[in-house]
């Protein structure tokens, strides 16, 4: 199995040649995030230290979505892969490893499910017709579930929509927390439930609560939005394995070039709590799109049009 960046940093600082070359990969990282210009033999050197790794287990490393210390792991993952996003845009590669390689847990959801609907109370009634209170209701029953959604709730509500700003940044941690810690046949069932009213469907594009999460007063441009994600490590890793896994493809069947929709509805849920949210964009579609404009973009406007188009116009997705 590949190892994980961390363990694999700690292999490599122990040794004299290749710390030297880690070394300097981490001077042209920081140099990329501060936007420093490299010169041309600025730009070979690192591009020789990387390919001086070889095939150490450092330039083969991968990291998880729920492990703990995931920002040092992306961190080394960045510096290694530094020279990948030479494009700007288009990062390539995730740094995560493939969903179906980490562990799955079991969860209690169709017991608890089971439980629910042995229940005879008038505030479940209109479970039926609408699934993403049905979803609600089971993750209540849930102590892990209903403690972190209940923690993200009450973050991002503090201040949204009044004066006082809320806290946008502890909003999208609360919610990665969520998205990251809860299993998913919870998650997936309160993100993805399926609508046949407005009702549900504002219910469903509440989940996030937009207005602290999604929503500034004004649509700043997509290419902002892309700068200060790419100067995150997760936000940056997130929009990687999005790119990875939900990459559309017109010739082939199911629109994905992956053909796994599993893995591009997690790469979606992992852009939640990023400068990046995507949301639904009314409580009468299922169509999801950035909160973002690219008017005003001068001749970036082809670049930002693409940015926009993953999430409005992606068939994969």
């Amino acid at each position: 199995p590949r190892s994980d960046c961390i363990a694999a940093e700690q292999l490599c600082l122990s040794d004299s040649t290749c710390n030297a070359t880690y070394r300097i990969l981490e001077n042209c990282a920081l140099a990329k995030t501060r936007f420093l210009p490299l010169d041309h033999d600025s730009r070979v050197r690192c591009l020789n230290a990387e390919l001086d790794l070889g095939n150490s287990s450092l330039l083969h490393c991968k990291c998880h979505r729920r492990m703990k210390r995931q920002e040092h792991c992306l961190r080394v993952f960045w510096t290694v892969h530094s020279s990948v996003t030479d494009g700007y845009f288009n990062l390539e590669t995730s740094p995560y490893e493939n969903p179906a390689n980490e562990e799955h847990w079991k969860t209690d959801y169709n017991k608890l499910a089971a439980l629910l609907s042995g229940k005879d109370c008038s505030q479940l009634a209109g479970d039926a017709t609408n699934p993403c209170l049905k979803a609600t209701h089971v993750c209540n029953l849930s102590k892990k579930c209903v403690r972190l959604r209940t923690d993200y709730a009450s973050i991002c509500t503090k201040g949204a929509g009044s004066e006082d700003m809320c806290d946008r940044r502890k909003c999208h941690r609360g919610l990665r927390n969520f998205f990251e810690k809860v299993p998913e046949d919870f998650t997936k069932r309160i993100l993805f439930c399926p609508c046949q009213d407005e009702l549900c469907g504002e219910r469903r594009r509440k989940t996030i609560v937009p207005d602290c999460s999604f929503q500034y007063n004004t649509k700043p441009n997509c290419l902002w939005l892309l700068d200060s994600c790419l100067e995150d490590h997760i936000c940056k890793s997130r929009l990687a394995d999005f790119q990875q896994n939900c990459q559309p493809a017109d010739m082939s069947p199911d629109g994905c070039s992956q053909h796994n929709h599993a893995a591009c509805l997690q790469a979606y849920m992992g852009m939640i709590g990023t400068p990046m949210t995507p949301n639904y964009v009314s409580n009468s579609t299922v169509e999801v799109s950035l909160w973002c404009t690219c008017e005003s973009s001068g001749n970036q406007k082809e670049k930002c049009d693409q940015i926009l188009g993953m999430f409005e116009s992606n068939k994969c997705l």
